[in-house]
């Protein structure tokens, strides 16, 4: 039978979906007209690769695809079965890894269900913490602390931490402040005394710098101790400069956070709260 005839009844079991009988007949042809080999083992690794066939076998592609490129190297149809041949390595590649994927899924799976009795007890004990947490979290806090060394400022409602902030602090910072003018950011025990909504740095809370230790030291050193100490946020207008105002210290002994957080710390801390600032 012509080979043009053989070749159009392959292709047409091919499109109808009948994978096998399409090979049976690649493989007549092969028999009858083997000047057509090439072009046949090309089609052949086509429906062995072939998505939608049920029975496909990349091994058999593979076959026919190499097979072309080894014996046919002058043949048009090398190059292309060169590409098919990338194309089932990533395949069959891709396979592997979702079908280990899958594997692990199923033992993670396994895992899970045999130990359903500490996944309950998990789950309650996470849900009594969220609970603690949401609880803490309505509350106002009862003290503020700043750590000057670690450049943070936590919020803290009966012994919970709340959140914690990273500051900036007067630009110098070490060392508690002893004078008017000096750029330091207090060192002691105070309290927040008053507030300040329509602020130049946004909010402003005000903290009770100077305490009685630290007027009775700058008595001490003839010098005034000067005050306005606050907790606040950025200056009124530079609010873009956003969390990186924190990578220096730039305040005149004043405590500032971004103005987001400071909305927060306002609403969180009522005057009267207790502020520990430490070295």
């Amino acid at each position: 039978m012509d080979e043009r005839v053989l070749s159009r009844e392959a292709n047409h079991l091919f499109n109808q979906g009948d994978y096998a009988a399409a090979l049976g007949k690649y493989a007549q042809i092969m028999e009858t007209h083997p000047e057509a080999a090439d072009r046949v083992l090309f089609e052949m690794g086509v429906v062995h690769a072939y998505p939608h066939n049920a029975h496909k076998d990349y091994r058999q592609s593979l076959e026919c695809f190499q097979k072309v490129v080894r014996d046919y190297p002058d043949s048009d149809y090398r190059h292309d079965s060169q590409m098919m041949i990338l194309q089932i390595h990533n395949v069959v590649i891709k396979d592997e890894k979702i079908a280990a994927r899958q594997a692990a899924l199923d033992r993670s799976r396994q895992a899970l269900e045999s130990k359903t009795d500490e996944v309950a007890e998990l789950k309650e004990t996470v849900a009594a913490l969220e609970a603690k947490v949401f609880a803490v979290r309505m509350e106002p806090a009862d003290k503020v602390l700043i750590e000057k060394q670690a450049r943070q400022l936590t919020l803290i409602a009966k012994g919970e931490v709340i959140k914690t902030y990273t500051i900036a602090l007067g630009g110098n910072p070490v060392g508690p402040k002893e004078r008017e003018g000096d750029n330091k950011t207090p060192e002691g025990i105070y309290f927040i005394d008053s507030r300040n909504g329509n602020s130049g740095y946004h909010l402003s809370l005000h903290i009770s710098y100077p305490n009685e230790l630290d007027s009775m030291r700058a008595r001490d050193r003839g010098v005034r101790p000067g005050g306005d100490i606050m907790i606040h946020g950025i200056k009124n207008g530079f609010s873009p400069v956003g969390t990186s105002h924190a990578e220096s210290d730039w305040t005149q002994g004043c405590i500032a956070v971004t103005n987001q957080e400071m909305e927060e710390i306002y609403k969180l801390v009522p005057d009267g709260t207790l502020v520990e600032i430490t070295p």
